[in-house]
């Protein structure tokens, strides 16, 4: 396909003002306008006719198939000497064209997800530079948007480095944990519930039990991508916030030796990585975090936790994030909840709404304020009685502010893992 360029357009347009000119000089030389106007038609067909021919195979970019939230990406064309575009969506935005270099497209990742390419265009110039040659093609390459895990690596050695330098060891031999292993004379620094009050008495000794943890254990992070996760908290919405969380107890969780399973679920399971095991399947995980979406739609609890149970083989410990906003659209998921409550362990992790807590410790000095305020007493006492209601379930409950809830989940992972 031949195209004129804006050197050609600008020339065409040019025998406008001049037709207006001779024709006030002369009536008749409003033809020598027209023939200005054929002749650069020509030349552009000429042109275009001599830029080299454009193939198939030119129609292909290559770059980084992955990159981090805010980074910059730039895509190659596999030919030199022609110029690229590409239709491409969220999350990642062209940057300025002065940035550009010659077949190079660069973008910058602007959220984490998923940028789908629809399109690529290829063009080659000619001699004259008034048409070049184009050619496109769809296509169905991706590159991931993945989160920023420096914070994530350092916060995960930092809490693995303190647990083993201060007793409570994510992976202790013997000492702390739930599988009994032997009895042994009780020492200063140990736990007087450890103390064994029936040998003790048998022996007239004081005898305490020894554990040893369990290893291999299952978790699963089961992340709620619907409407209400990708409303923001504290200006960062509560799915990337629980992402993060998630990814650095499960840095923490391999490093134990358990494994792992990251799974995304809105009106339907949308993600699943599997079951990880090791240090290096940390990798995994990253890339399935960027599949975890931002949802407009209501959460389908029922049909992605059954999803989830029928995927499980054995007991696991099913770490979930969601958010709710009243009783009655959270009756689905404690019905959900309860069910898998029959056969796992369930930990229901939660931020709490700094904005209404702001509204209702807010002295009021207006009557919108006495409004606002009352509002949100509301809001938080509905919430308070879904939360008791998961607790009378048996389901545990972690609910923290949105900067402090990654560590305290980690720290909390710690502690859980080590009691029966």
């Amino acid at each position: 396909m031949i195209v004129p360029t804006q050197r050609a357009v600008a020339l065409t347009l040019l025998a406008a003002p001049m037709a207006l000119l001779l024709g006030v000089v002369r009536p008749d030389g409003w033809l020598l306008a027209v023939a200005w106007a054929a002749g650069v038609a020509l030349l552009v067909l000429l042109d275009g006719l001599m830029a080299p021919r454009v193939r198939a195979a030119d129609l292909r970019v290559e770059g980084a198939s992955a990159v981090d939230v805010g980074g910059t990406v730039a895509l190659a064309g596999v030919t030199p000497g022609l110029a690229y575009a590409a239709d491409i969506s969220s999350p990642l935005e062209a940057l300025p064209s002065p940035k550009r270099k010659g077949n190079t497209l660069d973008f910058t990742a602007t959220r984490r997800g998923t940028a789908r390419f629809s399109r690529i265009w290829a063009r080659a110039s000619g001699p004259l530079g008034l048409a070049y040659r184009q050619r496109s093609a769809a296509t169905e390459d991706s590159i991931r948007i993945l989160p920023d895990m420096r914070p994530v690596r350092e916060q995960g050695m930092r809490q693995f480095l303190r647990s083993r330098q201060f007793g409570t060891r994510i992976r202790p031999e013997s000492g702390d944990g739930t599988e009994f292993q032997s009895l042994t004379d009780f020492q200063p620094g140990m736990e007087r519930r450890a103390i064994d009050w029936k040998a003790t008495a048998r022996h007239l000794s004081l005898l305490a039990r020894e554990y040893r943890t369990e290893r291999d254990n299952s978790v699963v992070f089961a992340v709620d991508c619907g409407r209400t996760m990708s409303e923001p908290v504290a200006g960062v919405p509560r799915i990337d916030r629980a992402v993060s969380a998630a990814l650095l107890a499960a840095f923490v969780a391999l490093k134990s030796g358990d494994t792992v399973r990251l799974f995304g679920f809105a009106g339907r399971p949308t993600a699943d990585s599997g079951s990880i095991t090791g240090a290096r399947g940390f990798a995994t995980l990253h890339r399935t975090a960027a599949e975890l979406d931002y949802g407009a739609q209501e959460s389908n609890f029922t049909l992605s936790l059954v999803a989830l149970d029928q995927r499980l083989q054995r007991r696991s410990l099913i770490i979930l994030f969601s958010e709710f906003t009243d009783p009655t659209s959270a009756e689905l998921m404690l019905t959900a909840a309860a069910r898998m409550r029959k056969r796992h362990r369930l930990l229901f992790v939660l931020f709490r709404d700094i904005e209404l807590e702001a509204f209702l410790e807010a002295r009021p000095e207006t009557a919108d304020d006495v409004i606002r305020a009352n509002v949100a007493h509301a809001l938080l006492r509905e919430r308070r009685i879904v939360i008791e209601r998961l607790k009378r379930l048996g389901i545990d409950v972690l609910e923290a502010g949105p900067d402090d809830l990654a560590l305290a989940l980690a720290e909390r992972y710690v502690r859980d893992r080590e009691r029966p």
